[in-house]
């Protein structure tokens, strides 16, 4: 069993339950995910199962978009919905439209931003939250993230008994952004305290939730024998790259790992990033230009070989 399945993960569980139970569910150890989620976010996980594990780490570099809501008026632990009130402000007038959408303008292109305390990222070895839950301080790593669009999708709610106000949003962005991150950093242009106050990641790795099953379906889907018919073949993972479609003889080479020139691959100048090649319409491997040899490629990852 090889392919890529999406799925729907639902709040309250974590990607690795997901994969857990999906193990069992298709009765095989190798199940892998592109792309973590936290528990209380729902949305798309790209599954890779069999040979589509070789494939995971191009999924996890693919942009992903997600939908949200940002709400001002206080801030928490987590950054979302789900921690403790850190600081407070009772908002006597709300921002109007033009200030939000000036706000979320700053936001986007290349940025930094420092991980949530109750993050996975480690510093020294061990995990952020792990510090948080302890209580302890860390200095936590500023880190490089890619927002390619950052929009308000409805109209600003002032709740005035509360002092608070939220508006919904949509984010396209590259690996590793905290959108928890992007929701408090948007408070901060405006000069309140805000938090994440909802979130669903609607595509990621080119899945987009229209394609998604959930687990129940899934395991409806395993009873009946029809799994095959809703898995996507590993090219899926990487129809982002050049693909050259190779001969039997160069077939041969390819699948040993044997490095190439451009002219046998008939490139006209070395490839700056990743080309997929392709014997008989199936992915075999992925190659690059040699680091340190000129006019050379080897092969980055070699996909098939029988």
């Amino acid at each position: 069993m090889d392919g890529i399945l999406p799925l729907w993960k639902e709040a309250g569980m974590t990607s690795h339950d997901c994969v857990f139970k999906l193990r069992k569910i298709l009765h095989t150890k190798k199940v892998g995910h592109g792309g973590t989620l936290d528990p209380d976010v729902s949305g798309v996980l790209p599954i890779c199962i069999g040979k589509g594990t070789k494939v995971i780490e191009y999924m996890v570099d693919s942009g992903k978009t997600y939908e949200g809501e940002i709400t001002l008026g206080f801030s928490t632990t987590t950054e979302d919905a789900s921690g403790e009130m850190v600081e407070q402000v009772t908002l006597a007038t709300p921002y109007s439209k033009d200030e939000i959408d000036a706000a979320m303008q700053t936001m986007q292109g290349e940025i930094t931003q420092i991980p949530p305390m109750f993050s996975a990222v480690k510093v020294n070895g061990k995990r952020l939250y792990e510090y948080a839950r302890n209580g302890e301080a860390v200095e936590r790593p500023v880190r490089k993230a890619m927002i390619y669009s950052f929009e308000r999708t409805s109209e600003p709610e002032f709740d005035k008994a509360k002092g608070t106000q939220s508006w919904r949003f949509k984010v396209v962005c590259g690996k590793g952004t905290y959108v928890r991150t992007l929701s408090v950093d948007t408070g901060l242009v405006l000069g309140v305290p805000a938090h994440m106050s909802d979130l669903t990641r609607t595509a990621s790795g080119g899945l987009t939730a229209e394609q998604c099953l959930t687990l129940a379906q899934v395991a409806e889907i395993m009873e009946q024998d029809r799994i095959a018919e809703t898995l996507l073949p590993i090219e899926t993972a990487i129809e982002h790259f050049p693909r050259i479609n190779i001969s039997t003889e160069l077939y041969q080479k390819v699948k040993n790992g044997v490095r190439l020139t451009p002219t046998e691959l008939s490139l006209k100048e070395m490839p700056k990033d990743l080309v997929a090649l392709f014997y008989q319409d199936q992915v075999v491997s992925l190659y690059m230009a040699h680091p340190t040899k000129q006019n050379v490629l080897k092969p980055s990852k070699v996909l098939r070989n029988n």
